[in-house]
């Protein structure tokens, strides 16, 4: 009934004012676009079970992103003649390795949460609050990937390629995990895509206050969709890559480390939360750069990835022997080798090799497994 007097008072009004129409009518629509303009906020963070259990989206997102790397990552190695356990079992060590490693970054890069005057060190091991830093994942993840082909006599090279392609689509799946938290957004935009907030259900964890122009309705840029997007772009390229260059072990890896580098140095310098900011790392002020401690990270990561991948392109395999050498994904002593392992060939890898033959005819490639140290 209150709905129906307001509408029957601004029929009146304009009746007896008929210019004011236009302007009522245009101050409405506005008012409408308005609503609709922005990236909208989650209707919902999780799903409530019985008692005091709680299924965040957060972490469904997670697992579904590291379940579609397996997958991929599985697919890819067995093209190369590998065997799907090596990846299964690799995976299960990245990940548990790659928390911890999340984690401690997370801590290091934050300290005031934790060692600061109102820091509360007992937070440090309780996860669900938030706080893990993907930078920190890889970190400790490759190093747990690496000590698994180390004893298991597979090159690490061959095998990081393989990965790698999964590991940015889990990234692109996994940072829609900060939409349903509501954290980790931009600066403040007028971009139509913009994202909006619902302060009643913002996330509040560890990563610094709403800031206070969010409750007036305004929009901030959709960082985890940006990285998201460039991830996804990322995952077409590194599969591309993938197929063209099968004969240069650790090309593909390092190309996704210099590329997510690139892509996260450019988001951080949108980022407006606080972890990481900081007044406390002396390097900020040496450097006399207005960079948050990811951006530097980001920013020496990138430039040695790329120092890494001139390297490698200088360094080619030329000969058929260095090729076949390359082509090997286990070494001699390796329990998962079981006979000679099949190539799946690709345009780009025959023509590496018909190259090598063309340069060294009376080369002989060699049937056998080489180890590579």
């Amino acid at each position: 009934m209150a709905g129906l007097t307001l509408w029957e008072s601004w029929l009146a009004s304009s009746l007896e004012s008929p210019d004011t129409v236009p302007s009522m009518m245009l101050s409405t629509l506005s008012s409408g676009a308005q609503t609709l303009t922005g990236f909208p906020p989650p209707p919902i963070r999780g799903i409530d079970l019985p008692g005091p259990f709680f299924i965040a989206f957060y972490t469904l997102v997670i697992m579904i992103g590291i379940v579609m790397a397996v997958v991929v990552a599985t697919r890819l190695w067995k093209s190369r003649g590998g065997q799907s356990d090596d990846v299964f079992s690799a995976m299960l060590w990245a990940v548990l390795i790659g928390i911890v490693g999340a984690r401690i970054y997370h801590v290091v890069s934050s300290p005031d949460a934790y060692f600061g005057p109102d820091g509360d060190l007992t937070r440090i091991p309780q996860l669900w609050l938030g706080g893990l830093s993907i930078i920190g994942a890889v970190m400790a993840g490759s190093f747990a990937v690496w000590f698994f082909c180390r004893k298991n006599g597979i090159k690490f090279g061959a095998f990081a390629d393989a990965i790698v392609p999964g590991v940015i689509l889990a990234q692109a799946i996994g940072r829609w995990g900060n939409w349903f938290n509501q954290e980790l957004f931009g600066r403040a935009t007028d971009l139509p895509w913009g994202l909006r907030i619902d302060t009643d259900q913002q996330h509040q964890g560890l990563t610094g206050s709403l800031p206070a122009y969010a409750a007036d309705g305004g929009l901030f840029h959709p960082t985890f969709l940006y990285e998201s997007l460039w991830n996804l772009l990322g995952f077409v390229a590194l599969i591309l890559l993938f197929k063209r260059f099968q004969f240069r072990q650790g090309l593909i890896a390092w190309t996704y480390v210099a590329y997510y580098a690139l892509g996260r140095f450019w988001i951080e310098s949108m980022r407006i939360d606080e972890v990481n900011k900081s007044t406390q790392y002396p390097l900020r002020d040496l450097l006399g750069l207005d960079w948050r401690l990811n951006q530097i990270v980001a920013f020496v990561i990138f430039v040695v990835a790329m120092a890494i991948l001139v390297w490698l392109f200088i360094k080619r395999p030329q000969t058929e022997a260095e090729i076949a050498e390359h082509a090997e994904i286990y070494s001699p002593d390796s329990p998962h080798r079981t006979g000679d392992m099949a190539l799946a060939g690709s345009a780009g890898g025959e023509a590496d090799a018909e190259n090598a033959a063309d340069r060294a005819p009376d080369e002989s490639p060699g049937t056998g497994p080489r180890s590579e140290n």
